[in-house]
């Protein structure tokens, strides 16, 4: 036991040696929560003598749960050939393997197919022609989207019918139960239906239910902020007769509510298992002090959840930085600065060891174009570059093929999306060289008359997650066309920022581990980087428009913010302009509330060291 409980601090010590009962972990950020799961996976096995057979450990991804299993298998070391390895996976992969023996019980054939996003497509498209429903009164992906929301909410079609209103509820209402009747008859499940049917098959044969109970006497959940309300029931359902079941998660991390996670499962869990015991792990290994005392003075605003004030041995740190900018090309080029500054005082620093951060995606175009311009390598994480993109490749072929009527590469890509559009184009083209417009109109009116013209908006549906971000990036394109009014000077622009993408990459071949990281806060989570930028800090963008006015949007934007500054280890700077030209609007932004909420001394020591002779800080 001694080897197992090996450099835990008291807290950890607590939460892995308590192994019986319905057991809460709250684990704060950088708290060592992966150590406490593998080492009370270690002492059930170890020192209690349960068999691994008996014990089931639940992540979100299969790659960490493939790291959670090799870091039990190797720390069991010499003695892991006695032991079979406990059950180690998501819940999905979960649910599969229990349908494949048992969901005969139910009608699914142990051979079923798991069809990944393109088949349920597909089979959405399917449901559509056989309802008459055009493709333009609703996108399949939209509706498969909701479809999904409604399986991670556990409402059959019969339930969502009751209450669906309006014009895409009703198409959805429609499509849902022929679109489930056609994956059965294809001997098919979705992602969702491995859940949904597994929660099925126990409510319906509490015999096979049993069975599973009897042989997961030990559960063990990670990230339980995330789950959603089905993997909440089936958590519970596999728990109830033993009760032997240990959540452990950071509800100030909850940040994928548009995935279906719900922080509320908590309190459900509460309710469920009145007699929970909890264990906080509120020592930090990661952060300086002071930011950990900014990150809590920004959650600490929120109420809906169980707030965890960290504290740290490692030192007090320092303080962190508020930087107002005069727009967002001044923005990086003061953060440029900073990080050769502290390249300067400390040689060890390097790129890598660098990450800036934002709420959308959209907002990496700028950025990228002045790094590239200051020659500094980078790496996008979790999307393309931003003239890589899909959507902002169509756009550019429509203006590409305006100015020169010659691109048969731009052609190529128009008419793959769609004759209609193509007609629609060709109908403005006309109407663009009889009229003049290459030579009277800016590269902004261009824009939106082609926009507009061939309906290419109508592609995508706001409400789709996956569609949402795209629209966005094409409302940042209409920024750079704001900043370059001659259609030509415009696609020179873009044509000087494509090379150096390519130059870039031939330098990034043999540098690529040095190079600063560019990703979304939402992106961000679980990892961790020496110096962070969390940049754009302004009312509308960050906490994002859609939250202004609805608190519970609002808690998880402020929960956003919380992950993002605990990503810094040493050095943490917030950024905001005074100006910003966004979405192909010039704005004069607020500064964000949650730079507001940061300790009274952070904000006042910024605003008292601000040199006269340098107006770039707060």
């Amino acid at each position: 036991m001694d080897t197992i409980l090996n450099k835990m601090n008291d807290e950890q010590k607590k939460a892995i040696l308590a192994t019986e009962g319905p057991i809460i972990v709250l684990a704060g950020a950088g708290s060592g929560k992966t150590r406490v799961l593998v080492h009370k996976v270690l002492y059930l096995i170890q020192e209690k003598e349960v068999s691994p057979h008996n014990i089931v450990m639940l992540t979100f991804t299969n790659k960490a749960a493939g790291e959670m299993k090799e870091r039990i298998m190797n720390a069991l070391g010499e003695n892991a050939m006695r032991y079979s390895p406990p059950t180690v996976g998501t819940f999905h992969s979960l649910c599969a393997k229990i349908l494949r023996v048992d969901g005969d019980a139910i009608g699914i054939s142990n051979k079923y197919l798991i069809y990944d996003s393109s088949d349920q497509q597909q089979t959405v498209k399917d449901a559509m022609n056989l309802l008459s429903i055009p493709i333009k009164d609703a996108k399949p992906r939209s509706i498969l989207s909701a479809i999904s929301q409604n399986k991670n909410q556990l409402i059959d079609p019969v339930s969502y019918a009751s209450f669906a209103r309006g014009r895409f509820q009703e198409i959805v209402s429609r499509v849902y139960p022929l679109y489930q009747q056609l994956m059965k008859d294809r001997d098919a499940l979705d992602f969702d239906d491995l859940l949904l049917e597994t929660i099925r098959l126990f409510r319906t044969h509490p015999e096979i239910l049993k069975k599973y109970q009897e042989q997961f006497q030990y559960i063990l959940i990670d990230e339980y902020q995330d789950t959603n309300h089905a993997q909440y029931e089936l958590s519970r359902m596999l728990s109830e007769k033993h009760k032997n079941i240990c959540i452990v998660g950071d509800f100030s991390q909850s940040i994928y509510s548009f995935r279906g996670a719900d922080f509320r499962n908590l309190k459900k869990f509460q309710e469920d298992f009145p007699k929970a015991q909890v264990f906080p792990l509120s020592q930090n290994y990661r952060s300086t002090q002071n930011i950990l005392n900014a990150a809590y003075s920004v959650i600490s605003h929120n109420t809906s959840h169980p707030v965890l004030n960290l504290w740290t041995e490692n030192p007090e740190g320092e303080d962190l930085r508020i930087l107002q900018a005069e727009n967002e090309h001044h923005e990086v080029d003061q953060i440029i600065r900073l990080i050769h500054e502290a390249m300067d005082k400390n040689p060890d620093l390097t790129y890598a060891d660098i990450a800036i951060l934002y709420r959308m995606n959209a907002q990496s175009r700028t950025i990228e174009e002045v790094l590239l311009h200051h020659g500094i390598p980078y790496v996008l994480v979790g999307g393309l570059r931003f003239y890589e993109r899909k959507e902002i490749k169509d756009v550019l072929s429509y203006l590409s093929y305006l100015a020169t009527q010659k691109d048969s590469v731009a052609l190529k890509r128009i008419e793959k999306l769609g004759k209609k559009r193509l007609s629609y184009f060709f109908e403005y083209l006309t109407e663009f060289d009889e009229r003049g417009y290459y030579e009277t109109k800016s590269t902004i009116d261009i824009l939106d008359d082609v926009l507009r013209k061939t309906q290419y908006i109508e592609m995508y549906d706001e409400r789709d997650p996956e569609d949402a971000p795209r629209l966005e990036n094409i409302r940042e394109l209409r920024s750079v066309a704001l900043e370059f009014p001659n259609l030509t000077d415009f696609l020179q622009n873009v044509s000087l920022v494509e090379q150096e993408y390519r130059s870039d990459k031939s330098m990034q071949k043999s540098s690529r581990p040095n190079a600063i990281t560019l990703m979304t806060l939402h992106a961000a989570k679980g990892l961790e980087f020496s110096m962070v930028f969390m940049i754009g800090m302004e009312e509308g963008l960050f906490p994002h428009s859609q939250a202004l006015f609805d608190t519970t949007e609002l808690e998880e934007e402020r929960r956003l913010c919380y992950v993002g500054i605990t990503r810094a280890k040493t050095k943490l700077t917030l950024t905001f302009a005074k100006r910003r030209l966004f979405f192909g609007q010039r704005l004069t932004p607020t500064v964000s509330r949650f730079i507001m909420e940061l300790p009274t001394r952070v904000v006042e020591k910024n605003l008292k060291n601000m040199p006269t002779s340098d107006p770039d800080f707060f």
